[in-house]
């Protein structure tokens, strides 16, 4: 590859994000038709030439999920059909990612699939944050660059709580991502123990650590209904805590998210935009965003200049 051939490309699930890695890079993004049928197919256009070009496609596959899958997919399918010489999937929010093992005898492990159908696109890398599961990257046999939002979160965490801050992790699987912030914020860690009866909801049982007259922020990945974390909102304050605040890298508030949100005891919930937030919730005044776009376009500067991307996975 030859210096100054990258280009980067955009479907229509997260322009604005698209747009500011591309003023990260002070580039532009490249020139596509991403469009619909009449009968809801989707048709793809690339309106410049990408021949022997380095590809990134940014396109979390947030909701609708199965249209961004596609939309991707299709774009990929164009870029390698217009003789693009590598092509890297930049998914900040992997849909399908918690679908990542058989729970039940005969259920499928989707998030393979979607691996399974990035790589016979034409998918040559993929660039991806915060994924629900770590496995989820040993269902692809092309490289996958797996960064973290911490480093955002954790700035401005530090800039908005001076002491007396204690870091919730929501579940015991959310226990090594909160111990991590924790050790970072040097603050104490609690946990809460809960069972989930079935999908998207979930009962708070008790609270494991000190909480009591302290600011809790409970941290986790993924907030989709808001159920865990409403709950878990009202057993943190029940317990003594001072306020309470909740952090996460993937806004998807699904149903009545943004209301439960709304009318919880909840201070402030601190997110990235990985997704693009509903016009609702941009409206909460509960839902503050931060920006991984420069995160994102230093990830994609390095893999294009063939550097050592490590530092970056923190």
């Amino acid at each position: 590859m030859q210096p100054n051939n990258i280009k980067l490309f955009s479907g229509n699930s997260n322009r604005p994000l698209a747009e500011a890695i591309a003023k990260a890079m002070e580039m532009k993004l490249g020139e596509c038709v991403v469009t619909k049928f009449s009968d809801g197919e989707t048709w793809v256009e690339i309106t410049e030439n990408v021949r022997g070009r380095d590809i990134f496609v940014i396109q979390p596959t947030s909701a609708p999920a199965n249209d961004h899958l596609m939309e991707l997919l299709i774009i990929i399918d164009a870029l390698k059909r217009a003789s693009a010489d590598r092509i890297t999937a930049v998914m900040p929010y992997y849909g399908y990612a918690r679908q990542d093992r058989k729970v039940l005898p005969r259920t499928p492990i989707s998030s393979k699939l979607v691996a399974d159908l990035l790589t016979a696109a034409g998918a040559n890398r993929i660039l991806t944050m915060d994924l629900h599961a770590g496995q989820i990257q040993g269902f692809f046999n092309i490289p996958v660059d797996h960064l973290f939002a911490k480093p955002v979160l954790i700035e401005h965490l530090r800039k908005t709580f001076n002491d007396g801050l204690v870091v919730v992790a929501p579940d015991a699987g959310g226990a090594e991502r909160a111990r991590s912030f924790a050790k970072l914020l040097n603050s104490p860690m609690a946990m809460i123990d809960k069972r989930r009866s079935k999908p998207n909801e979930s009962e708070v049982m008790h609270i494991i650590g000190d909480v009591a007259g302290k600011k809790a922020v409970i941290i986790d990945d993924i907030i989709d209904t808001g159920g865990t974390i409403v709950k878990a909102a009202q057993a943190i304050k029940k317990e003594g805590a001072t306020d309470v605040y909740a952090c996460c890298t993937h806004p998807v508030l699904s149903g009545k998210a943004v209301d439960n949100i709304e009318s919880s005891c909840i201070k402030e919930m601190i997110v990235t935009d990985t997704i693009v937030l509903s016009e609702k919730a941009r409206a909460c005044a509960k839902i503050k965003t931060l920006s991984v776009a420069k995160v994102l376009a230093e990830a994609i500067k390095r893999i294009h200049a063939a550097d050592s991307v490590s530092s970056l996975f923190v």
